[in-house]
């Protein structure tokens, strides 16, 4: 269904600065890259379950059809229980699973 992993933490939990500044010296620009990635990470998930559920729709909605469709319930459910995309964005980002570049630092 998604690509994200079960093993990112279920919840918020205390991290080390100095780990999220290894990369790039500077903890700001960590996390403005791993703000960006959970944006995508977002934005991928969001778009995922609207094409899934546009599966459902239709013109002539009655008022039966609306509260026994348990497809759609149990779809909205898993996504419901997916681990937040900040989350899935630092445990990326400290595996060194994203890619990130800074063009004024190459210049």
């Amino acid at each position: 269904m998604n690509n994200i992993k079960p093993a990112v933490a279920g919840s918020t939990i205390t991290r080390d600065l100095r780990e999220l500044d290894t990369q790039t010296d500077n903890i700001y620009e960590s996390i403005v890259i791993m703000a960006k990635r959970a944006n995508q990470i977002s934005n991928n998930v969001k778009e995922e379950l609207h094409q899934k559920l546009s599966e459902f729709a239709s013109s002539n909605d009655n008022l039966e059809e609306v509260f026994e469709n348990r497809e759609q319930i149990e779809i909205s459910k898993h996504y419901e229980r997916l681990p937040k995309a900040s989350l899935v964005a630092i445990q990326e980002f400290l595996e060194g699973k994203v890619y990130y570049r800074n063009p004024a630092k190459e210049q």
